[in-house]
């Protein structure tokens, strides 16, 4: 299965897989193209610095959103990809990139949705006094965060935790569910009725 990667910012989950991938963690999964909308970002860096093909559309000069998201998703096809993960992609897809993708675009988000959906999700979580975090990977629709979850891990929220203290020990469980979810779905052992998804061991 060729993965597609997008990203917007550090590219620390990239890095997560592309570790992954080189131990044999993604199965069947292999890294086909990482791509953003932001030139320069840390995520094309670690891409360029370990030989994968990258690819940087901004966003400026597109007319409409769908008119961007086919610019993805050409993209994307040009370099024959299965599966698509968002991994700190910060753009919302609308149905000219989904359609193209059906059941196999996932993001990975710093929450245990549904709650705290969107931006700063950590943010959200000190701020409302949660004593439960962590992180979903979904399935992507065209709602913000709304899609089907696949698998969640949960960290708890420290009296003393800010958003930025927050964050980092969710990402630390970030790097280790975000390749798992995406080695499964390689191997075909996730299944999907309506809202339920099924992982087989």
């Amino acid at each position: 299965m060729r993965i597609g990667v997008l990203a917007s910012g550090s590219g620390t989950n990239l890095q997560a897989l592309m570790d992954a991938a080189g131990v044999g963690g993604l199965g069947p999964g292999r890294l086909a193209v990482v791509g953003s909308n932001v030139a320069g970002c840390g995520a094309l860096i670690r891409a360029r610095n370990a030989e994968i093909p990258h690819f940087v559309i901004s966003h400026d000069g597109f007319k409409t959103r769908d008119l961007y998201d086919a610019a993805l998703r050409d993209a994307l096809r040009a370099h024959t990809v299965d599966l698509v993960v968002l991994a700190g992609f910060m753009r919302i897809l609308g149905s000219a990139f989904l359609d193209a993708f059906p059941d196999r675009v996932v993001n990975v988000h710093p929450a245990l949705l549904p709650a705290f959906p969107g931006a700063h999700a950590q943010r959200q979580a000190v701020a409302y006094g949660a004593k439960i975090s962590g992180c979903t990977v979904h399935f992507v629709d065209a709602g913000v965060d709304t899609g089907p979850i696949i698998a969640q891990a949960a960290v708890p929220v420290m009296d003393d935790d800010d958003e930025a203290s927050l964050r980092d020990r969710i990402l630390i469980d970030e790097h280790r569910l975000l390749p798992a979810v995406v080695r499964s779905i390689a191997e075909g052992r996730v299944t999907r009725d309506g809202r339920v998804i099924r992982t087989r061991a």
